[in-house]
């Protein structure tokens, strides 16, 4: 029997969402911004609708998918170079569950590292070692995925550190997608939440938006709900995501600021 895996607490750039072609894509982001300047969207605050407006350029989805492509080559090179073991042989990889376990997709929730056999022949680094640093850090490391930490699956203090300051010097650095295609890449949420406003037979714009955020941001350096059109105002390396559906728990098990 086998699983899918959704990565945790990581966001790589989009290839196949909706089954969406560079071509199509594009003409689904045109449709959306259109619509984020005719009025059709006045609903969502003019703030988000200006910062999803300037993104929203002439090669937007030809960059996005692009750097989703680059994004599973880089991890397919790190999982070939760190489960490599002497003589061709391979490590297992392990699968660590975490949080909501499965997501709507009936994907499995884990974080992925090599596996270490243990014994003289592969014995188990120290805990620091980065040679035990999940697949997960190490893309948002390389600048190939965002941070995406989405309650209640939230690292444990010390590996939300490593994670948060992981993200904070791909962003700084312009590490990775940033580097190859620009810091106004859409990142993959926000390639997602534009593609559901920009649906080519709309019906209703209020459902679109609804489909399009469901989940409430929260700066991390303040634990500050800033709702679920606010985000923009958060430097990417310090979101924290809530369902809206989870709020009300989230506040009972985080400190939050409202």
């Amino acid at each position: 029997m086998t699983m899918d895996i959704r990565m945790v607490s990581i966001d790589t750039p989009e290839t196949k969402f909706e089954n969406l072609t560079p071509v199509t894509a594009q003409a689904a982001l045109e449709r959306a911004k259109a619509r984020l300047q005719d009025g059709t969207y006045d609903a969502l605050p003019e703030p988000l609708r200006e910062y999803l407006t300037t993104r929203i350029t002439s090669d937007a989805a030809q960059r996005h998918i692009d750097a989703g492509l680059k994004a599973t080559d880089v991890h397919r090179q790190q999982v070939d170079e760190r489960l490599a073991l002497p003589a061709g042989k391979k490590r297992k990889m392990a699968v660590i569950a975490t949080g909501a376990l499965l997501d709507d997709n009936g994907r499995l929730l884990a974080y992925t590292a090599p596996w270490f056999g243990g014994g003289a022949s592969d014995p188990l680094p120290p805990k620091d070692d980065p040679r035990r640093r999940t697949f997960n850090l190490d893309m948002v490391a390389s600048g190939w995925a965002a941070l995406f930490v989405i309650y209640p699956s939230i690292p444990r203090a010390f590996d939300l550190n490593l994670l948060l300051a992981e993200a904070d010097k791909a962003w700084t650095d312009k590490r990775g997608a940033w580097y190859e295609f620009g810091d106004d890449l859409l990142l993959a949420y926000e390639y997602r939440a534009c593609v559901k406003l920009g649906v080519k037979d709309l019906q209703d714009p209020a459902k679109a938006i609804a489909e399009a955020y469901q989940r409430v941001c929260v700066d991390l350096r303040t634990m500050t709900e800033v709702g679920l059109y606010g985000y923009h105002a958060v430097p990417p390396q310090h979101r924290l995501w809530i369902w809206a559906s989870d709020l009300e728990q989230a506040r009972k098990d985080l400190p939050l600021v409202r």
